[in-house]
């Protein structure tokens, strides 16, 4: 097996094959990317991890994923935590590439696959960034307004129209292009609202393919045990896919309050004694875990009709 690790960054990818020394570097353009791939293909490179670098991955990731190549991406922290676990403390480009492709070794049968997203779920994720990167200026301008003088008010007044404007078309481009790909699990409970369900279409693909507690851990809604010995410590969430996360969240907000279900839930784990937001978590999961089952039966339904 050749494992390979690549480190990212916006101007470049240094690529490390483990048990070979030396790290070359390559530029992240789309003609570096090209030269990555042939020189991968040329090595018969069966494991390479990158880490998520806010992005600047992905154009490679998707670029190994056209040309056949098995790639996994491995949270940040993850790869940090396993390099002070192999005694490596300094941190460099070449360093990081290195330790990647030992990862890529030692972790063969532990890391998933990327699955390369479609066309569509590429474009309704440039969207939900965008509205992410609208929303957030739009609420600091109004901050920011509500503290000024009249004539520094009567400048924001109209930036914030205009990303109100903008704001507006971003989620009408996101509603058009969600509604072609939207199924009835994805609306099936109160609170699923356009947000949620592009965020789930473009940003959680493996809905339905995991079962409840995979799924809730890969949002970030899972407690995690603090064991050890007799001690029992506090379960806590931790990790996951924070803008999933986030929508998950404000679905919830609306579900506890006009989903019967989801509110006889809530009632009832306040009713025993549960912190507000420990209960609003727990409704999460249960939200997540409903969706997750009724998109589980509409894949095995589309099998059965494809057979």
């Amino acid at each position: 097996m050749t494992a390979a690790g690549i480190d990212v960054s916006k101007a470049s990818l240094d690529l490390a094959v483990d048990e070979q020394t030396g790290v070359t570097r390559f530029a992240n353009t789309g003609a570096g990317i090209a030269k990555v791939i042939k020189r991968l293909k040329a090595l018969g490179a069966s494991r390479i991890v990158v880490e998520a670098t806010g992005g600047y991955e992905e154009p490679l990731l998707e670029a190994c994923c056209d040309a056949g190549l098995w790639i996994a991406r491995v949270n940040p922290r993850q790869a940090r935590s396993f390099a002070l676990a192999t005694g490596e403390l300094a941190k460099t480009d070449a360093i990081d590439a290195r330790l990647l492709a030992l990862m890529a070794r030692v972790f063969a049968d532990r890391l998933r696959c990327h699955v390369a997203p479609l066309p569509w779920q590429r474009e309704l994720r440039d969207w939900l960034r965008r509205r992410g990167q609208v929303v957030t200026q739009l609420q600091a301008h109004k901050q920011q307004a509500a503290m000024a003088s009249t004539q520094v008010r009567k400048l924001a007044a109209r930036t914030i129209a205009a990303l109100a404007r903008e704001l507006a078309a971003i989620e009408r481009a996101m509603q058009a292009l969600s509604q072609q790909h939207t199924t009835p699990a994805l609306r099936s409970s109160k609170g699923l609202g356009p947000v949620f369900q592009a965020t789930a279409l473009a940003l959680l693909p493996e809905l339905g393919q995991l079962d409840r507690r995979q799924i809730a851990k890969l949002v970030g809604v899972a407690p995690m045990n603090r064991d050890s010995g007799n001690g029992q410590g506090k379960r806590r969430v931790h990790g996951g896919r924070a803008p999933v996360r986030v929508a998950l969240y404000m679905a919830t907000l609306s579900a506890v309050r006009w989903d019967p279900v989801m509110k006889a839930h809530y009632q009832q784990l306040r009713a025993r004694g549960k912190l507000g937001k420990v209960a609003l978590v727990a409704c999460m999961r249960k939200l997540l875990g409903i969706v997750n089952a009724r998109r589980r039966d509409e894949l095995h339904a589309e099998g059965q009709l494809a057979a």
